[in-house]
């Protein structure tokens, strides 16, 4: 076909997908939202103060894990990767699929590597997240194809002070998000197809922690005109209409610069590299957002965009990803990207929880994509999971992970109860903790029930680290797992001032089924005097309690 004859074609192809966004908009305008395509496709539902991953009308928690960078574009390599993660206890695998792997001529699609991927997924019971690897990753653009990667002059690049072409792709052309807009909408409808009435793929993550490095914004002529010009009319009615709601970090940068209503971006926001950032933000958030519409209007599930996080926090813009959706940049995010669900952090930072808390605002919901594969991330998920209410945690580098080490028994206990977990998540009913020097108790308010969580003190030693997920199933009963804490309990409604062990019952879940082990008691409950996790195990303890006077 010739090349002008093709354009058209692919003129025409995105057009139907605009029409198609263009409608899409609309029924999410009149319906607050966007509306699943296919029954039973995996969506994200509110239940109390927690959203949750529905996938055929039943939460699910992702006990995932991110392959590295170049595992899943080998099918060979993957066979194996399989088993490993069942071995690991995870139920989810999020897996890169790159834009130069399946379209390698433009308009030309190849699939075949998505294909094995789902079927490799089904055969050993396991769910996938597809990462969109296009436009750029870790900030840097790399996973285009060749066709665009050679036709500079059509793809433009964002530009250095001295003009020179950096190697990432500027979110200011049209040709660039719309070139990468066919390419997902493409995945999305042959996903749609291939998965129909499986939904083995759960979600999937547009782009790769965006952002310039190197510098705080792009400085190409196109940049340099939008950033001399006014705030776009849609981003400034979107922070007027949230004037007082937006997260402190900007609302104050707003505040300080004037609190203007319209002006230029300096004028708005101040002069300053934070100003620079918060320029790339929008322009990144509207580029994804066009690539994440055209996605979502062929094939409505989650998605997502995940964050390199600057660390230490206070480092400027350039250091790390400037434009990436970090914590202070959320709002810019939302007002941008409409089309995302959430934003995931990508979190190694050592302030775990401090991230935890940052992307629980302005209603954002917490996956981490990418964290820790240590021991240390592996108590990060009880805290990720029982106080924050994460749909999904994620170490990267999965396929190296040790079987034997801390997400193999993570995952495992938090998978027998996960049935349990989810039924009662948001209702009040749910604890995650990590206790130590720092932080030595916790209190919880639980039905009839104060639940103080402290040290497991073991013949007069105290303990220095715990960590763990507590439940209550029933009015009286309760279910736990963890290490190295134990348990309190005192009334909070009218009755018997005394609340006594009356049992703990160590056991597992074996496919849903509760499998009695030991009955404890003696030392193992202070002689009924507290709920005890001295040592930690593979086993699931269920507590009931009584009240005396």
């Amino acid at each position: 076909m010739k090349r002008v004859q093709l354009q058209f074609v692919l003129i025409l192809v995105y057009a139907v997908v605009l029409i198609g966004v263009s409608r899409t908009q609309c029924r999410a305008a009149e319906t607050g939202g966007f509306q699943n395509t296919t029954p039973g496709s995996p969506a994200l539902v509110k239940q109390g103060t927690a959203t949750q991953l529905v996938v055929d009308g039943k939460p699910f928690l992702m006990l995932a894990g991110e392959l590295n960078n170049s595992s899943s574009s080998d099918l060979t390599y993957m066979q194996g990767i399989w088993t490993h993660m069942n071995n690991l206890n995870a139920n989810t695998v999020l897996a890169p699929v790159t834009w130069e792997q399946i379209e390698p001529a433009e308009g030309t699609y190849d699939f075949s590597i998505v294909d094995g991927l789902i079927q490799g997924a089904r055969k050993h019971n396991l769910h996938l997240v597809f990462l969109w690897l296009a436009s750029w990753k870790n900030g840097m653009s790399s996973y285009q194809p060749l066709w665009v990667k050679q036709d500079y002059t059509r793809f433009p690049m964002a530009r250095a002070k001295d003009g020179s072409p950096l190697r990432v792709l500027s979110t200011l052309a049209q040709n660039n998000w719309s070139a990468d807009a066919a390419g997902f909408a493409a995945l999305m409808a042959h996903i749609k197809s291939y998965d129909r009435g499986y939904h083995s793929v759960l979600m999937m993550q547009v782009e790769n922690e965006v952002g310039i490095l190197g510098d705080s914004r792009d400085r190409s002529d196109a940049a340099n005109a939008a950033y001399s010009g006014p705030v776009p009319a849609d981003l400034m009615a979107y922070l007027s209409a949230n004037d007082g709601k937006l997260n402190p970090e900007f609302q104050a940068i707003w505040n300080k610069a004037g609190h203007l209503s319209s002006g230029t971006w300096e004028q708005v926001f101040g002069v300053g590299a934070k100003t620079d950032e918060i320029f790339m933000a929008w322009n990144y958030s509207r580029y994804v957002d066009h690539v994440a519409a055209a996605g979502k209007a062929q094939y409505d599930i989650p998605l997502y965009a995940n964050c390199w996080l600057n660390d230490p926090m206070d480092s400027p813009p350039g250091n790390f990803p400037s434009g990436c959706p970090e914590s202070d940049m959320i709002d810019i995010w939302q007002a941008g990207a409409p089309h995302l669900n959430l934003l995931g952090p990508d979190l190694y930072a050592g302030n775990f929880e401090e991230r935890c808390q940052l992307y629980t605002r302005r209603s954002n919901v917490l996956f981490i994509p990418e964290m820790n594969s240590d021991s240390g991330g592996a108590h990060n998920v009880f805290l990720a999971f029982g106080k924050y209410n994460a749909i999904g945690t994620s170490p990267f580098g999965i396929d190296h992970t040790s079987e034997t080490g801390g997400f193999n028994q993570t995952y495992g206990l938090i998978g027998q109860i996960a049935p349990l977990f989810l039924q009662h998540q948001g209702l009040g009913d749910t604890a995650g903790f990590i206790i130590d020097s720092d932080n030595p108790t916790e209190s919880y308010k639980m039905g009839d029930y104060e639940v103080d969580i402290s040290f497991d003190e073991v013949f007069g030693r105290t303990g220095s680290y715990g960590y763990g997920i507590v439940v209550r199933t029933g009015q009286n009963d309760f279910i736990g797992i963890g290490s190295g804490f134990r348990v309190l309990f005192k009334p909070l409604t009218p009755g018997p001032k005394y609340v006594g062990i009356g049992s703990v019952k160590q056991g597992k879940f074996v496919n849903g089924v509760w499998v009695q082990g030991e009955w404890l008691n003696g030392d193992e409950t202070d002689q009924g005097g507290s709920w005890r996790f001295g040592s930690y195990g593979s086993s699931v303890e269920k507590c009931v309690v009584y009240r005396y006077d």
